[in-house]
């Protein structure tokens, strides 16, 4: 009976009941906390748009730019993102690990918004009649299509994929879950040339910002989501 017992207590449960204490835990925290930060980046994000260090300089065009057709349909693709930049605070299991996660992201954040001050820049001239696009209109009036290089857009995706391919990991959901997972960070990051909101040049700074402080902020702590 004391065999049979210690195998039950040392057998995690299943996955779907650890997603939903994970939401639970310190989930007034990770809601007011996300909403604040969100709040604050964005502040910082347009007073940085709005008081450039010096001359905006304009993001070049590749090749592979003129491969990627405008897609008006993917703006919600793009929109997405702000769901699924909640998710990993959301299924953070304990205070430490949130704490890490908040400092990390921070610091991308800070970085990305450094550079934009720095050496500010902005996505070249589409030949694109946006009037015939309201909601692509309204983010171009309001962004100004500024901020364009590193992608802040695509440099949190891929930080979030990272945090949430531990989590899900940890957590034993099936395979089907962690493929998803990759496929919803690639379409975001697609939607953002898709309409051109940024340029490829973006996409992959973003991308390789996204990746180095996800792999600096997992280091040795991965197991402890």
């Amino acid at each position: 009976m004391k065999v049979i017992d210690a195998i039950s207590y040392a057998t995690p449960p299943p996955w779907p009941l650890q997603i939903r204490r994970r939401f639970a835990t310190l989930w007034l925290l990770k809601a007011s906390g996300t909403a604040t930060f969100m709040a604050l980046f964005f502040w910082a994000y347009f007073s940085v748009l709005e008081h450039p260090l010096r001359p905006v300089l304009e993001v070049p065009l590749t090749w592979l730019d003129a491969q990627i057709p405008f897609t008006p349909g993917a703006y919600g693709v793009y929109l997405s993102l702000w769901l699924y930049v909640a998710l990993p605070p959301a299924l953070i299991g304990n205070i430490k690990s949130l704490m890490r996660y908040g400092a990390w992201i921070t610091a991308l954040c800070a970085l990305g918004l450094t550079v934009f001050w720095v050496f500010p820049n902005k996505t070249p001239f589409f030949n694109v009649d946006w009037r015939l696009y309201p909601a692509l209109a309204r983010i171009k009036n309001i962004d100004a299509s500024g901020n364009a290089c590193p992608s802040l857009h695509v440099a949190t995706a891929v930080f979030s994929a990272w945090w949430l391919e531990a989590v899900l990991t940890a957590t034993s959901v099936p395979r089907l879950f962690r493929v998803a997972n990759l496929l919803v960070c690639l379409a975001i990051i697609w939607s953002t040339i898709a309409i051109r909101q940024h340029v490829v040049l973006d996409a992959l700074a973003g991308a390789l910002l996204g990746l180095v402080l996800g792999w600096l902020s997992m280091r040795g702590h991965r197991a402890s989501v």
